[in-house]
C-alpha cells in the first residue's frame, strides 16, 4: 500500500507543478491580449486549474473506475468551496465582484441542479443511476452557453472601456486590460508562455495517470470504496492547483482572479468534466453519491449566502465556517 501512496503522492506533485505552469503561461498570454482579471479567472485560470480533474476523470473512466471520477469531480467542487475559498478567506477577507454574485454563482448552482436531476435515473425507470452519454452531451451544451455569455461580457466590457478611454479619461489612467489595447509582446515571450502551457499539459497527463493508479491501488488495498478515495485524497490533490492559484492571487491582491478562478473551476468541473467523461463512458452514481451531491449543494448555497453579506465580502469567520463544514463532511464520509 505504501508504494501506491508514493505513486499517488508523486502524481499529485506533478499535477500541481503542471497546473501551475499551465495557469502561468495561459494567464500571461491572456493578459497580453487585454483581458480583465475576473474574465481570466472565469476562463483561463478556471480551465487551467480544472485540467487535473479533467485528466484524472478521463483516465478513471477509461480504466473502468467511474466512481473514482465521480468522487474526484464533486469532491473537488466541495474542496474548492470549503478548503480553497474557506482557507483564503480566513487568511484575508475576500471581496466578491457583483458579476460573480449576479450571474456566476447562480450559474454554478444551476449547473449543479442539472447534475443532481440527471443522477436520478432509476426514478425514470432505468436500471441504475448514472451519468449517461446523453446526460454528458446536455452538460456540454450548458457549458458552451456559459462560455458564450462569458465571452460576450468580455466583448462588451472591452468596447465600453475603449469608448471610455477615448472620451474624457486619458489612456494612461485606464488599466491596460480595461482599455482593450493588447500589450506589446515579443515573439520570445509568446514562445516561452506557449512552452509553459505545453509542459503543464504534459505534466497533467502524466500526473493524472499516477494519481489514478495510486488511488485505485490504495482503495483496493484498504478495502475503501473508490468514491471515498476520490472525495478525499484525489479531490484534495487535484484541488491543489486552485488552492495555490487562489492563495497566490490573494497575496497579489488580485481577488477577481482568485474568486473567479474557483467559481469558474466548479462550473468547468460540473459541466465540462462530467460532460466529457460521461460522453466517453457512462459514470455510475456510487453508493452515497446522492448524499455527496446534496453536500455539494449545501456548500454551494452557503457560498452564495456568505458572498452577499458584509458588503459582498467573505470575512474570516465565514471562511472558517465554510472550512469547518467541508472538513466535517469529509471526515464523516471517510469513516
Amino acid at each position: 500500500m505504501l508504494s501506491h501512496l508514493a505513486i499517488g503522492a508523486v502524481g499529485i506533485v506533478i499535477l500541481v507543478i503542471g497546473g501551475e505552469l499551465l495557469v502561468k503561461g495561459a494567464a500571461a498570454l491572456a493578459r497580453g491580449m487585454g483581458i480583465s482579471p475576473l474574465v481570466v479567472g472565469l476562463t483561463v485560470v478556471a480551465f487551467g486549474t480544472s485540467a487535473p480533474e479533467l485528466a484524472v476523470s478521463i483516465e478513471a473512466v477509461l480504466t473502468d473506475s467511474g466512481t473514482l471520477a465521480f468522487g474526484n469531480i464533486f469532491g473537488s467542487n466541495m474542496a474548492n468551496i470549503g478548503l480553497v475559498i474557506g482557507l483564503s478567506a480566513v487568511l484575508h477577507p475576500l471581496p466578491i465582484d457583483h458579476l460573480v454574485i449576479r450571474r456566476e454563482l447562480p450559474m454554478m448552482l444551476l449547473a449543479l441542479a442539472a447534475a443532481i436531476v440527471m443522477s436520478f435515473d432509476v426514478v425514470l425507470g432505468e436500471q441504475r443511476d448514472a451519468y449517461a452519454r446523453s446526460d454528458g452531451l446536455v452538460l456540454l451544451l450548458f457549458f458552451f452557453v456559459f462560455i458564450f455569455y462569458t465571452l460576450g461580457d468580455l466583448v462588451r466590457q472591452r468596447g465600453n472601456q475603449r469608448a471610455k478611454a477615448n472620451g474624457s479619461e486619458s489612456s494612461d489612467s485606464v488599466p491596460m486590460w480595461a482599455s482593450g489595447v493588447p500589450q506589446k509582446d515579443d515573439g520570445r515571450r509568446i514562445l516561452t508562455n506557449s512552452l509553459l502551457i505545453m509542459i503543464g499539459l504534459a505534466g497533467l497527463i502524466c500526473g493524472a495517470d499516477l494519481v489514478v493508479s495510486g488511488g485505485v491501488g490504495v482503495a483496493r488495498a484498504m478495502g475503501v470504496p473508490e468514491v471515498v478515495v476520490g472525495l478525499t485524497l484525489v479531490a484534495v490533490g487535484t484541488s491543489l492547483p486552485e488552492l495555490v492559484a487562489t492563495l497566490a492571487a490573494v497575496r497579489r491582491n488580485d481577488i477577481g482572479l482568485a474568486v473567479g478562478g474557483v467559481v469558474g473551476s466548479n462550473i468547468f468541473n460540473t459541466l465540462l468534466i462530467t460532460g466529457v467523461a460521461s460522453t466517453i463512458k457512462p459514470i455510475p452514481i456510487p453508493v452515497g453519491g446522492h448524499l455527496d451531491l446534496a453536500a455539494t449543494a449545501v456548500l454551494s448555497l452557503s457560498l452564495l449566502f456568505v458572498a452577499r453579506t458584509h458588503n459582498q465580502r467573505i470575512i474570516r469567520y465565514e471562511g472558517l465556517a465554510l472550512l469547518a463544514l467541508w472538513g466535517s463532511y469529509i471526515i464523516w464520509r471517510g469513516i
